[in-house]
This record gives C-alpha cells, structure tokens and sequence, in this order.
C-alpha cells in the first residue's frame, strides 16, 4: 500500500500509475479526505491543547478556593467536541482506506509502458530450441499415453481443471520439487519453510492480493479462510508485524506449497492440457531486504530462478512485463517464459517481482539499521523458482524421443532412478 503522505506529495505521479496500470481510483476523492483529515487533526490538536490548558486553571482555582465551574463546564463542552472529531476522523481514516487499498504500486523507471503483454519487452533467451526429425506429440498427448498424467481421473474427483499424476508422473513432479529445493537450499543460501496452505484474511491483504483478486480464489466461508494461491502469501507474513535487525538481510525463504486458483477471469484462455489448472504444485522464494539493495537483489532473484531452467537445460526468455500486465502490488517484474515446441509457445514458468515497500506497508515489517535507529520499512520480493504445470510441459516436449519415450534431464535423474519415462504398457 502507497503511503498516504507519498500519494499527497506525488500525486500526478501516482495518478499517472493508475492511468499506466488501467486501474480506475478516484483519486481526486481521496485527496480531498486527505485534506478534510488534516484539517480535523489540525483543530482536534487545538482543541485538546485548549482542554489542557483549562485544566490547569482549574486545578489553580481549585487551589486557591475558587470557584472552577465555569472551567469544569467548558472543559466537558471541550472534551465533547474532542470526542465528536474524533468520531469523525475515524470515518474518514475508513474512507480513505477504502480508496487507499485499489490504489496499485508505482512502476519503477524502467518498466515499460503499455496496455497488456504486447508491450512486454524480451530482455534476453537462452538455449537453443531442439530440432526434431519427428513431430513433437502435445503434452496432454504424450502424458496420457505414457500413463504419467490422467486428466480424466483428476475432473471425475473435483473437477474441471484438475489433474492426476500416476505412477513415474508423480515421482517427476516430486523430482522436480526436490531438485529445486536443494538448489536453492543448498547453492542459493534461501532457508527452507514449510507453511500452512490456509491462510487468514488479513494475510492474503497483506500482499496486495485483496481485495482486487478475491474473485479468482478459493474462500473456506466458514472460517473466512483463503486456499493460498502461490507460498508468497504465507511466507511474506513470515514477519509481519515484526522490527528485523538491519545486519540479518537480506533474509531468503524457499517454500514449496500446493496452489490454489479459481482464475474467475481467465475463462476463453487457453486451458488445455496443464496450461491453466486449479491446483499445482510450486517452489517459491522470497526475500526481505534494505532498500537500497532491493533492485540488485532483484536481478539475483531472477538468476536463481533462471538457473533451475539452465541445469534442466530448458530454452527460455526474459520477459520484462509492461505498466499493464503487472500485478496490482509489484513494482518491476520479469517473467521466465519456456519454449514448448509441440505448439511452439513460450509459457510462463515464473515471475520474479520487487514490490519495494508496498507489502511491507500493509503488513508492517521493518527494520532497524543500528540500535536505536528508527525503524525503517524494508523492500519485499518473491519469484517462482519454479511453478511446476509449465515445467512439466516443458520437459514432456523438449525430451521427446522419436521411440515416444521422454529422456529425464539430467538433475532430475538421482531423485527418479532412471533416466528414461517409458510408457507402463510397454513394460
């Protein structure tokens, strides 16, 4: 969330982020509430300096056996109109919220303008797309057939957009989980957490995913729990509330978690196959930094992620995303986009975002620089490192052989024991 005095001080240029990001904020409404606040604290403050004051001659007249009811009389009507101010601010503090919280985070300088992912600019590929002699059978075609995907058993158990993975599919999806994890762990210096998939309202609020995206996620009514949708939401609450010693940044967390997404507004999209599931599984990191580190931080945040693809030696490219298809909270995005050469597509395999502050605010974490510093919000930042739907297809395309065989990559061959998926059938 945009601090209110940084709205006030910067107001064309957070109008300008509205008008950039296609978002619609009456802004003009909430900076006159703004006024209308400062005026109220402005006449609140005088009126309790008067309240003080009266109080001390009373106390004075009272000392000297005077009479003070006409000072008591003026204090209640005092004391009165205090109370009624601040009724009164109460309600526009809420109202301001209420235009406060749709108000989405100012892009950095370097982020493109533009509409949609047609103003997306590509920063960088890497590998070379493979060459078949064969054509490349579709991933919701070569899955079924080698028994490691069933998209018929997982709709039978909760419907359209759900999946199965029997037998050597599961233990791929597992591979991949591992493998990633330990990179991370291991190589990357992240700490591994394991967290809950069912999260408080005021978590999922926390970093900026409510109320905009209330629509495309699963809500457990009766307890007005959310399905997190990606380890960001619990894992960025890690600290909420929280003063964090400034020589403990950067702090890093990896997470793997199931995810949960209605995609209310994705209907008409591609939804074949494992494009756009309702439940996938994901490898999540998150960092909490200093400010002034937060862009450089970015940028190794991306090649941690980039890495995973590199190791699977996965061709890829850089996406940096443009004003309009950045989320609602993040400042600067890249997205990972992996070549699938059944459809010769580039699919989304991750996002790496830095959302300075903006979290930070809503969930107030802090930090302290020195002792007795005042504290300081830090900069939040998360990337998927991987999301595995799209990986999957990935490695289903990428590895075919013409026998309809997939060949494993490499890292993944200690955790499956073998390095080639055959079809069951032919066992």
């Amino acid at each position: 969330m945009l601090d209110l005095r940084f709205i006030r001080e910067h107001a064309e240029a957070v109008r300008k982020a509205v008008r950039d990001r296609r978002e619609k904020v009456d802004l003009d409404r909430l900076l006159e509430w703004d006024e209308e606040r400062r005026r109220t604290i402005q006449k609140t403050e005088k009126l309790k300096a008067d309240r003080n004051k009266t109080s001390e001659t009373i106390a004075a007249l009272k000392k000297q056996g005077k009479d003070a009811g006409k000072a008591i009389a003026r204090m209640k009507d005092v004391s009165a109109e205090i109370k009624s101010l601040d009724e009164s601010l109460r309600q526009i503090d809420a109202r301001i919220q209420d235009i406060q919280i749709w108000i989405p985070n100012v892009p950095h300088a370097s982020v493109p303008v533009g509409a949609d992912a047609g103003a997306n600019t590509i920063v960088r590929e890497w590998g070379d797309k493979p060459q078949f002699d064969f054509d490349v059978k579709p991933h919701w075609d070569i899955g079924p057939e080698l028994g490691i995907v069933d998209f018929n058993r997982g709709s039978q158990l909760a419907g359209s957009n759900f999946v199965s993975f029997p037998g050597l599919g599961a233990k791929l999806a597992r591979a991949l989980i591992n493998f990633m994890l330990d990179l991370h762990t291991e190589k990357h210096g992240y700490t591994e957490v394991s967290v809950p998939f069912i999260v408080k309202r005021d978590m999922v609020f926390g970093v900026g995913q409510l109320p905009k995206l209330e629509d495309d996620m699963y809500l457990v009514d009766r307890e007005d729990l959310f399905l997190i949708s990606t380890a960001e939401v619990p894992v960025t609450n890690l600290h909420r509330d929280e003063i964090l010693k400034g020589e403990d940044l950067p702090l890093k967390y990896t997470a793997y978690t199931p995810c949960f997404r209605r995609e209310a507004g994705s209907y008409g999209a591609d939804t074949r196959g494992l494009m756009r599931i309702h439940q996938f599984d994901k490898v999540e990191m998150v960092k909490f930094v200093k400010p002034e580190t937060s862009y450089d931080e970015l940028e190794r945040l991306l090649a941690d992620a980039e890495e995973v693809l590199q190791l699977l030696e996965l061709p890829y490219r850089v996406a940096l995303l443009a004003t309009g298809d950045l989320s609602f909270a993040a400042a600067k995005c890249y997205d990972l986009e992996v070549y699938t050469p059944a459809t010769d597509r580039w699919l989304e395999v991750s996002s790496c975002s830095n959302y300075e502050d903006f979290q930070a605010r809503r969930i107030n974490v802090r930090f302290r620089r020195e002792r007795g510093a005042k504290p300081e919000f830090v900069h939040t930042l998360n990337g998927s490192g991987l999301a595995l739907p799209r990986t999957l297809i990935a490695i289903m395309e990428n590895f075919q052989t013409d026998e309809g065989t997939i060949i494993v990559p490499g890292p993944l061959r200690k955790y499956m024991g073998i390095d080639v998926i055959k079809s069951t059938s032919s066992k």
